[in-house]
């Protein structure tokens, strides 16, 4: 890599050196493309160093990991201990955000809005849940086969049974998916980048949004459906593949998306998903004080 700008510095690689960046190089990105899309999403194995042996031995240690259908992934990569992400400025709600492979700025972004967030473990019960009074509750991001997450389905289900404000993204669309009784599958071809358009079907707004997920709900997406919990609808829909993007309950404040309105970097189009789960949980402070 020769630095072709008389303002540089360094080069590529002597500047991921100084990050600690792991870089590739001498990949045919076309030619992998074209692979891909002809088979759909699959294992990789990237091996360097030490690592690096016969390619029958490499083949096979690839072949031999785990598929991603069928992974218990969440617990292994969520906090093992509950925390708290303080509001910034007036405290005005708290949430408990139950982590399923949380992202940092995803407590943050509600801390901007006044929210004190308690992050709690995958494995989080409902009564772990309650235990600290939230006006709301949500259920973030994160990996593996929504198809294993038992236990965060039946959380939901606790929460949704008591009508507490609801918010879900990514792996928590999922989950209210399942927690509604319809099924999750995996794609072909999993959704991933920072440019693809969703639709709001509720405004009709196409929106920028980022996305990283392999699974998507299967939910009927021209029609109201009667769930245990009231009837429920596909809110966001992806324009490239007709892909269940949201999911919004229509008696009861919850809803989810599958997207990532957090991104950072990233679109922010979607930020407002935020002021909305605010909105529910203003208004559900409302509704019990007059009651």
């Amino acid at each position: 890599c020769i630095p072709s700008n008389w303002r540089s510095q360094r080069t590529l690689d002597e500047e991921l050196v100084r990050q600690g960046v792991v870089g590739i190089s001498g990949v045919d990105t076309r030619a992998l493309t074209r692979h891909l899309r002809e088979r759909g999403a699959m294992r990789v194995g990237i091996f360097s160093g030490e690592a690096v042996m016969d390619d029958a031995v490499l083949l096979a240690k690839v072949q031999d990991a785990p598929q991603m259908k069928g992974a218990d992934l969440s617990a292994e990569v969520a906090t093992k201990e509950a925390y708290v992400v303080p509001a910034i400025g007036e405290k005005k709600f708290t949430v408990a955000a139950v982590d399923l492979g949380i992202k940092g700025m995803t407590p943050h972004r509600m801390a901007e809005r006044g929210i004190e967030v308690h992050v709690l473990p995958a494995t989080a019960t409902v009564e772990d849940v309650y235990a600290v009074n939230p006006d709301g509750v949500f259920f973030s991001n994160g990996p593996g086969d929504p198809a294993t997450a038992d236990g965060p389905v039946a959380v939901m289900q606790g929460v949704l049974a008591r009508k507490t404000p609801l918010f879900g993204i990514c792996f928590g669309n999922q989950i209210l998916g399942r927690a509604l009784g319809f099924g999750t599958y995996k794609l072909k071809y999993g959704h991933r980048g920072i440019n693809q358009p969703v639709q709001d079907r509720t405004t009709g707004k196409v929106e920028v949004t980022a996305h990283n997920h392999g699974f998507a709900v299967d939910a009927p997406l021209d029609k109201v459906s009667e769930t245990p919990y009231g009837r429920a609808e596909v809110s966001h829909v992806c324009l490239n593949d007709q892909v269940v993007e949201g999911l919004q309950l229509l008696d009861q404040p919850a809803f989810s998306v599958q997207y990532h309105p957090e991104a950072a970097a990233g679109p922010h189009d979607a930020a407002y998903l935020f002021d909305r789960f605010t909105s529910l949980m203003s208004t559900a402070q409302m509704e019990a004080e007059r009651a």
